[in-house]
C-alpha cells in the first residue's frame, strides 16, 4: 500500500521530469542534438543537481521516466507530430507553435499514446502545469484545449463516465 507521502513525492518526481524532458526536447530541438545525447548530459549535469531559480529542483526528477520520454517520443516522433497536427486548432500548424509549446504538448500526446497507465486526465493536467512552469501566459489555455481534445479522441472510454457523472450534478 502506497502511503499519501509516497505518493505525493513520486507525482512530484514525473512533474520534474516532466519538465525536464520539455526542456531536453527543447534543447534537441534547438541545437539539432540527437536525444541520447541530451538524455545523458541531463543524467549527469542538470539532473544530479538543483540549479535553483524559478523551475522545480530536476535533481528530485525520476530519471528513468524521464528517459522513457523523450527516447521513447523520438522513436515515434513521426507518428506523434501526425497525431498532434490533426489536433492543432484550425489555421495552426505544428512550424507556428513556440519551441517550448510544441515541446510540451508532443510530450502530452506521446504520454496518451503511449502511457495507457497514466490516466488522461492526469496527462493533460500535468501538462498544463509544465506549461505554466514555463510561461505565465495564454500557453497553458492553448495546451489544455488542445491535449484535453486529444485525450478525449484517443481514449473516449475515460471521458464518458466521468462526463455523464458532471452532466448528472
Amino acid at each position: 500500500m502506497t502511503t499519501p507521502g509516497r505518493t505525493s513525492s513520486r507525482a512530484e518526481a514525473r512533474r520534474a521530469a516532466r519538465i525536464a524532458a520539455a526542456q531536453a526536447l527543447f534543447q534537441v530541438e534547438q541545437r539539432g542534438a540527437r536525444a541520447t545525447d541530451v538524455v545523458e548530459e541531463f543524467r549527469s549535469f542538470r539532473l544530479a543537481r538543483d540549479e535553483g531559480g524559478d523551475l522545480p529542483d530536476l535533481s528530485a526528477s525520476d530519471v528513468a521516466w524521464f528517459a522513457d520520454l523523450v527516447l521513447g517520443l523520438e522513436l515515434r516522433s513521426a507518428e506523434v507530430d501526425q497525431v498532434l497536427a490533426e489536433a492543432l486548432p484550425r489555421g495552426w500548424r505544428m512550424p507556428r507553435l513556440h519551441s517550448v509549446v510544441r515541446a510540451v504538448l508532443r510530450l502530452g500526446c506521446f504520454e496518451l499514446l503511449a502511457r495507457g497507465d497514466v490516466p488522461a486526465r492526469i496527462v493533460v493536467d500535468e501538462y498544463v502545469s509544465v506549461a505554466r512552469s514555463f510561461s505565465d501566459g495564454p500557453e497553458a489555455g492553448f495546451v489544455n484545449g488542445v491535449l484535453d481534445a486529444l485525450a478525449r479522441r484517443l481514449r473516449p472510454a475515460e471521458f464518458t463516465t466521468g462526463d455523464a457523472a458532471a452532466e448528472g450534478r
